[in-house]
């Protein structure tokens, strides 16, 4: 007689990354900077994408139609608290291969050929995942100091930021400053690209998939100088 326990299936969209859209470029892009491809011993593949912000990861989840829970792992000291969500799907990680993303794709990753239309959602996702953003005074030793905002992007595939910042120049943002730091690539721009980026992720956005406290940061620049 039998007496294993019957594997749950949990209900996920497994068509998700195989179609371009807003939601789908968002979690993709955000997937290349937090997330990660896994093959058990046995064969089984998930996907797995974790943060410190719990909020975006279940708007994310609900977004690809998951009903997979989100795990908590505790930190001690000043480390935030960490949230992960992990989906079981063959189908899904091949998609997500045939996009470039494998189980390596720390190193390795190249940008894919994203439809100009989801672009933004795409560069969202990543800055919202990989990036940084700060609004502070410059020149402080100066009569007139002035306040900035800088944006940045970091990656361990340079090859990956070199093709962001290459068709980010397709959006009329300017070169920005590249180099590498220690095992990982950065990628920055000052105020005038800056805001030209805000307006490429956040301007016809038609979802709710975003930082509220990285996106804060821009309005509250922008709110400043008007």
């Amino acid at each position: 007689m039998y007496n294993g326990s019957v594997p749950v299936y949990k209900r996920v969209n497994k068509n998700f990354f195989k179609k371009w859209s807003p939601d789908m470029s968002y979690v993709l892009g955000f997937f290349m900077a937090d997330g990660s491809i896994t093959v058990n011993p046995r064969g089984s593949q998930y996907i797995s994408i974790q943060i410190c912000d719990k909020e975006i990861l279940e708007t994310m989840r609900e977004a690809m139609g998951s009903e997979h829970k989100i795990a908590l792992r505790r930190r001690g000291g000043n480390e935030s608290d960490i949230y992960r969500l992990q989906i079981g799907s063959q189908e899904m990680c091949d998609d997500l291969r045939r996009l470039g993303m494998g189980e390596k794709k720390t190193y390795t990753m190249g940008l894919p050929d994203i439809p100009k239309k989801y672009f933004g959602d795409f560069v969202r996702g990543y800055f919202d995942g990989d990036g940084h953003v700060w609004s502070g005074l410059i020149h402080k030793d100066r009569k007139n100091p002035k306040t900035t905002l800088q944006i940045g992007f970091t990656s361990c595939s340079g090859i990956f930021l070199k093709d962001l910042q290459n068709n980010l120049r397709n959006f009329n943002v300017g070169k920005g400053s590249f180099y590498s730091r220690n095992n990982y690539f950065c990628l920055k721009y000052s105020l005038k690209d800056s805001l030209i980026l805000s307006e490429i992720m956040y301007n016809n956005m038609e979802n709710d998939l975003f930082l509220k406290r990285k996106k804060l940061i821009f309005e509250k620049f922008k709110k400043m100088r008007s």
